[in-house]
């Protein structure tokens, strides 16, 4: 078993643990299951019962809201290959993994039907349907998470896409790459390299305290890589302008490029996540005031038929 496999076992499951790890009793079992790993559970202040990376794994008791649901995005609509989303013309997404390294509580998949939907076990159909679809030239990697995946695994992937003349792009979006930095190893990273593909890897990062120093000398070891970022604008976490500069200029030191600043996906148990429109737009307007342009995200909501929107 590598290294990076050995610290995503290293994980803190359930209340009971969390509440001993953390010295605290905030922890309950709610709907999703509690899953943080070590390497991230170090990095939260155990003396902050309001520690922006605490906030985003405790689980909240649901309070029922008007638009939130179990599924918001209605992925499986917009299915028409088991393991395949296709959502806009040129690119389509595949659940290349059911398995997260976290368990963040506004997660919008975390009712989602993986056991139906898995890339590799469904890949001869996914790979006919992408043939016959000459106008898709990337192919994104989600889940769960991609890399979640074993190195050996994700080369049978990328190899199998590599066959396919059309595709030109692919994309990685990931939240293992911070909460595990361990993942990048030297084996990914020459797999990278090498493929023929141009590479895209988004990281998932919602405040600059998640940029240890083991994800920072991680990551710049991904020199071909093309590297941006996406946060999820969250009440308590990141919604202040002073947060979200700092988290941007944390990003571009490590060449990371800020990327989307997504709202909030209205899945049910992440009510207490949710920053308005108005509010977000503004503090969106404000951003842009602070920092130069390349370093403010795009503010978008992802919607369950029509793919992003800008606001």
């Amino acid at each position: 078993m590598s290294h990076w496999q050995q610290n995503t076992r290293n994980t803190l499951k359930g209340a009971d643990k969390c509440n001993a790890f953390f010295y605290s009793e905030q922890f309950t079992e709610q709907n999703f299951p509690i899953k943080i790993p070590l390497e991230f559970a170090n990095l939260i202040d155990k003396r902050n019962p309001n520690d922006p990376l605490l906030k985003q794994v405790l689980p909240q008791i649901k309070i029922e809201q008007q638009g939130f649901s179990v599924e918001p995005l209605e992925d499986e609509k917009n299915s028409p290959v088991a393991g395949l989303i296709h959502k806009y013309p040129n690119r389509v997404l595949l659940i290349a993994s059911r398995v997260c390294a976290i368990h963040c509580q506004y997660c919008f998949r975390q009712n989602f039907n993986y056991s139906e939907h898995d890339a590799i076990s469904n890949w001869q159909a996914i790979e006919d349907y992408i043939r016959t679809h000459p106008q898709i030239n990337e192919v994104i990697l989600s889940g769960g998470d991609p890399l979640s995946l074993s190195d050996e695994k994700l080369q049978v992937l990328i190899s199998n896409i590599e066959r396919i003349p059309h595709i030109k792009n692919l994309r990685f979006h990931t939240r293992s790459a911070v909460v595990t930095p361990s993942r990048i190893t030297v084996e990914l990273v020459k797999m990278l390299d090498k493929t023929r593909l141009s590479v895209v890897l988004v990281t998932h990062v919602n405040h600059a305290n998640e940029l240890s120093n083991k994800f920072a000398k991680a990551i710049q070891q991904l020199t071909r890589v093309t590297l941006l970022n996406q946060s999820v604008l969250l009440k308590d976490v990141n919604d202040s302008v002073s947060v979200l500069s700092t988290l941007s200029s944390d990003l571009f030191a490590l060449g990371i490029l800020p990327y989307y600043l997504h709202l909030l996906d209205k899945v049910s148990g992440a009510e207490h996540f949710l920053v308005d429109d108005a509010t977000a737009t503004k503090l969106h307007r404000e951003l842009g005031k602070k920092l130069s342009g390349y370093l403010v995200p795009r503010l978008v909501r992802d919607e369950n038929l029509a793919a992003k929107t800008w606001l």
